[in-house]
């Protein structure tokens, strides 16, 4: 009895053994023993069960986030992507260069630490690389630049810092480029792509001039917004008529702002706090919702042409004179919805003391060569002194 025991026991064992064995050889052995290794590297945060899947006795190719076709990995997307899951904590295995065959590698937000594995420039086949919202630091590898394959680099939220790697631009397919909220420095290379529609560098410490015809005017998303970029625009907007998003606030640009963004198809024109200089001249009816030209050095007449904007800020610059009767007319049908004109050099506007502003729109005067007509709420940031001194008037001629 004992002896049939012993036999039924040994069948079991070779059966799994036979099994494992199998089930591993599915795989290609390069990548089944990278994946230990990434596995190995990296925890599920508390409250986290992604690697619950990850049992090296049975096919990797069935893993939660590994993607397969034949034997060889093709897509790795680590951690659990629904919304409000931990993530994982480690560091990324260099181990993942391993993983030739791979197209697409993703890592939901977590607490990730350490550096890009210089190793992932290994992937030629990789399309699409997003490491975001975690806390990887060091500098972009410009090893990233032999990708040529690679058509989305998302890298935003992290801590990386240095430079954008030159090599970066030269990369031929690449059509979105996200960096944002990092502590990148240094100026930004020429972009080569003919596809690149989205690039996301707002939340750095980058600077330097745009060169032209260093951005493809096949662009429809623009943000380098809280960045100390600087010199004039008026050769580099102009180009990019297909952006459907731009903002460039938080900046030190300067000279003229180019008439052409005023009828770009978008929905928001963000190009406050800079230093952009001269009169704002659009050539007819801007229909842009939101206009943003706040603190900044523009200086001239309001332009009747702005009156068709929702949303409407022209606060602290230099404007000077009376402001067209037009902004009155659809500030009181409820056109305009906001129209912040305070810390100028206005002289006059022409509504009655006793206009009733609608309660949905909101107008501010403060701080102008004037007695503000009619009293409406203000922000805080325009103070509290109602008109400008008359000294600063009489200096000012715009």
């Amino acid at each position: 009895m004992k002896h049939q025991i012993l036999n039924f026991n040994l069948i079991v064992v070779l059966i799994i053994l036979h099994s494992f064995q199998f089930t591993s050889a599915m795989l290609d052995p390069v990548d089944f023993l990278a994946l230990q290794s990434i596995r190995k590297s990296l925890e599920d945060m508390p409250g986290s069960n992604y690697f619950h899947s990850w049992d090296f006795t049975s096919d990797p190719c069935n893993f939660a986030g590994v993607y397969c076709q034949q034997d060889r990995v093709v897509a790795l997307n680590l951690g659990d992507p629904r919304a409000g899951a931990p993530g994982l904590s480690g560091r990324l295995h260099p181990s993942i260069g391993k993983l030739t065959a791979l197209a697409e590698f993703t890592v939901v937000p977590g607490r990730i630490m350490g550096a890009i594995p210089a190793t992932i420039s290994q992937l030629r086949n990789l399309r699409f690389l997003a490491i975001s919202r975690n806390f990887i630091f060091h500098e972009i590898p410009a090893t990233l630049g032999e990708l040529r394959k690679l058509k989305t680099l998302d890298l935003s939220y992290n801590q990386i810092t240095g430079g954008v790697p030159w090599s970066i631009g030269k990369l031929p397919a690449l059509t979105n480029l996200i960096l944002c909220h990092n502590h990148l420095s240094g100026s930004i290379p020429p972009f080569i792509s003919k596809t690149l529609t989205r690039l996301d560098l707002k939340h750095n410490d980058l600077s330097g001039p745009i060169v032209p015809y260093s951005l493809p005017s096949s662009l429809q998303y623009l943000s380098l917004s809280w960045n100390r970029f600087s010199g004039r625009l008026d050769r580099v907007l102009p180009r990019l008529n297909r952006l459907n998003y731009l903002d460039l606030s938080l900046n030190r640009f300067s000279g003229p702002i180019p008439v052409s963004v005023f009828y770009f198809p978008i929905s928001n024109l963000q190009l406050d706090r800079n230093q952009f200089t001269g009169p704002v001249q659009p050539i007819k009816a801007v229909r842009i919702p939101i206009v943003d030209l706040s603190h900044n050095l523009l200086y001239g007449h309001v332009s009747p042409f702005l009156a068709t904007v929702q949303n409407l800020y022209l606060n602290d610059n230099r404007f000077t004179g009376s402001v067209p009767r037009v902004f009155v007319d659809r500030l009181m049908s409820g056109g305009i919805k906001l129209l912040y004109l305070q810390h100028n050099f206005l002289t006059g506007m022409p509504i009655k003391p006793r206009s009733a502003i609608p309660v949905s729109s909101s107008l501010c005067l403060q701080y102008n060569c004037m007695v503000p007509p009619v009293q409406s709420p203000c922000p805080a940031s325009a103070g509290t002194q109602k008109t400008r001194p008359g000294s600063q008037c009489n200096e000012w001629k715009g």
